[in-house]
């Protein structure tokens, strides 16, 4: 048995949350017993996934059981993908109107360029509806979005008590998801927030239970018209940060982020003869490589082998995606 064997076997079996079938014994280099997927990508010779990511877990996202992990329960920088809880906030808010229309004031460009964050380019005046924002928030990572909902879904007379009022019950909801190590500072990835890969994707897993999200995260290219400030129809037109998105068969989803702290970050997610496969790589040199190796021990494929990242579009991709 290589070094490796036992690195990988002893990560699977780190505390993090739900552990349900991963019981294993390695004893003088001898694997005694491990969860079945496990010890099936090893039994065929499959080798350990080496991966660029300084943090990274595999589940499966119909029991939580985590099937890799690597620093899996190590807190990180987060980035953009903080997101995701911003828009799990909003569609779990009762009575959801998601054409209620929300008006784009220009501290929510103001923020983008003062935090040098990735934008959906939301023009001021402009009226959006929830849906469109949450489009906007998702595909190309826009913090002018994420502020737009934070300021309209948190309570307070003010924008700064509003949005202090919106992280708050962002951090609440961590704690009632038991996302114990799970600390957001901002609605936009741009602060000291905060988690691990394992809470990561188990907020992902909780995410993904939402079919208006499910829909929103795996739509590679959304194209929308919206009321523009000067009296006509101004057409958005977003394309999704997340490239893994038709390169790797079966992917379904999620989120990317990066900032200088994070590094590249990717949640994902993908099924594969009915069985639904959730990951985060955190701080990777090679997100998507790293991301299709993960997949392909969980599912026992070589899809990696052959991924083919599409390019994105000129004007898209930026520091905080």
């Amino acid at each position: 048995m290589t070094a490796r064997f036992v690195t990988v076997c002893t990560s699977v079996l780190r505390k993090g949350p739900s552990r349900t079938g991963l019981v294993a014994l390695v004893v003088g280099g001898v694997l005694l017993a491990v969860s079945p997927l496990v010890g099936q990508a090893f039994s065929s010779g499959r080798p350990a996934p080496s991966l660029t990511a300084e943090g990274a877990t595999l589940l499966d996202a119909r029991d939580g059981d985590m099937l890799f992990g690597k620093k899996a329960d190590a807190a990180r920088p987060l980035a953009s993908t903080v997101k995701i809880m911003v828009a799990t906030m909003v569609l779990d808010t009762p009575g959801l109107d998601l054409e209620h229309k929300v008006t784009i004031r220009q501290r929510y460009r103001d923020y983008v360029t003062d935090h040098h964050a990735s934008t959906a380019d939301l023009q001021t005046g402009d009226r959006l509806t929830v849906r469109q924002l949450l489009y906007a928030s998702l595909l190309p990572s826009g913090a002018d979005a994420a502020y737009a909902l934070a300021d309209t879904f948190g309570a307070g007379d003010t924008p700064a008590r509003r949005t202090a009022s919106f992280i708050a019950r962002m951090n609440a909801t961590a704690r009632a998801l038991h996302l114990e190590h799970t600390r957001y500072t901002t609605f936009g990835g741009t602060g000291k927030d905060t988690g691990t890969p394992n809470e990561l994707a188990a907020l992902a897993r909780h995410a993904l239970r939402d079919g208006i999200f499910r829909t929103i995260v795996r739509t590679r290219k959304y194209k929308s018209d919206a009321p523009a400030a000067n009296g006509r129809t101004r057409t958005y037109t977003w394309t999704n940060t997340n490239q893994l998105l038709g390169a790797y068969d079966g992917v379904i989803g999620l989120k990317t982020g990066t900032t200088a702290r994070a590094g590249k970050c990717l949640v994902f997610a993908a099924t594969h003869r009915g069985k639904t496969l959730v990951g985060t790589v955190l701080h990777s040199d090679k997100r998507y490589t790293d991301a299709a190796q993960l997949l392909d021990l969980g599912f026992g494929t070589d899809n990696a082998e052959h991924l083919k990242i599409r390019e994105h579009p000129a004007g898209t991709g930026t520091p905080h995606d």
